[in-house]
């Protein structure tokens, strides 16, 4: 099969299309051929290794010893399943689902092998799989944020990067939920932005959001380049700061900024595959009823992964980026 392999850490031309040996199942396993799955800026900063010292020195050692070989990157992807193991209960071939790879990524390929216990639930009918894929990580990461916010309805929220595939969720969940949301991004995504229920804009290029005044009972970082000690500034008490890929200032400075303040600084926490499906399913339910959908700025066909990783590096897409991989019949 053919399959996108990571050769090194580095530019996009490290993404090099070779054939490999198709997966077969194990006994709790299913065998999905994938349809599409995506690049995030998540995928390109793995890939070229830009993370801070220590989660860079971890994630080698990950790869080197405990990591699938070859590397595949590639953590949300949509397919059918074309085989189960003899011990799978809850997929039949035949099934199209969607969902989050883990760790474990590989979607970058033709097909993958995933525990049937993993993070995957049945695709929505007519949602195609270039829409649905986005949703293993940038609409499981936009609800677990906001769950914890604990969102009431009338509640201010800023949402900085919003123009990304958890950000363009973000805003949607949050409007869903009753907020007023005041969305921050470049200025060529907010026109989108609005477009998807966003009350208020801000150019994050013109406009500092912590020197204008205003005030919020939540501020979601997306992209983790709020300034820390203003963002706690432009809260309401009590109010909550989320930021989904806190730089190592962030984490340092989060005890010392709730010691001195009675507002909560939350980051991401690993959970059980248990509660990602159940809000897998709470997805599927508000995209059966039309209260949330995908943005697709571009898509690429498999052989072009590079190409698709030098667009996504520009920090200009709007929403996601698909890999397709399989043609839908």
């Amino acid at each position: 099969m053919k399959a996108v392999v990571l050769t090194r850490f580095g530019p996009p031309e490290v993404l090099q299309v070779q054939e490999i040996a198709k997966p077969v199942p194990k006994d709790n396993e299913i065998l999905i051929q994938v349809h599409a799955t995506t690049v995030s800026a998540g995928d390109n900063e793995m890939r070229g290794l830009k993370v801070p010292l220590v989660l860079g020195l971890l994630f080698r050692i990950y790869i080197r010893f405990l990591g699938p070989k070859p590397l595949i990157l590639g953590q949300e992807v949509a397919g059918e399943i074309e085989a189960v193991g003899a011990a799978v209960t809850r997929f039949k071939p035949g099934d199209q689902v969607f969902g989050w790879t883990s760790l474990r990524m590989g979607a970058y390929a033709e097909y993958i092998c995933l525990s049937e216990k993993g993070v995957l639930a049945l695709k929505p009918a007519g949602l195609s799989y270039e829409e649905a894929a986005p949703f293993g990580v940038g609409g499981l990461e936009a609800v677990y944020f906001l769950q914890k916010a604990d969102l009431q309805p009338g509640a201010t929220v800023l949402i900085y990067g919003a123009g990304g595939s958890i950000g363009t969720f973000a805003v949607q969940l949050a409007r869903h939920w009753g907020a007023e949301v005041t969305a921050v991004d470049r200025a060529e995504k907010l026109g989108m932005l609005r477009a998807l229920g966003a009350d208020h804009v801000i150019d994050s290029r013109r406009e500092d959001f912590t020197k204008n005044g205003g005030q919020y009972d939540v501020i979601f970082d997306v992209i983790g380049k709020t300034p820390f000690a203003r963002s706690l500034r432009s809260l309401r008490p009590n109010g909550r700061y989320l930021v989904a890929n806190p730089r190592l200032a962030q984490r340092i400075l989060r005890r010392w900024g709730e010691r001195r303040s009675n507002k909560r600084v939350l980051t991401w926490a690993s959970r059980a595959a248990g509660e990602y499906r159940e809000d897998l399913e709470f997805l599927k339910e508000l995209i059966a009823a039309g209260q949330i959908k995908t943005v697709i700025d571009k898509a690429y066909p498999l052989e072009q992964a590079a190409e698709a990783h030098r667009y996504v590096e520009t920090g200009r897409k709007k929403g996601n980026v698909i890999i397709t991989v399989a043609q839908s019949s």
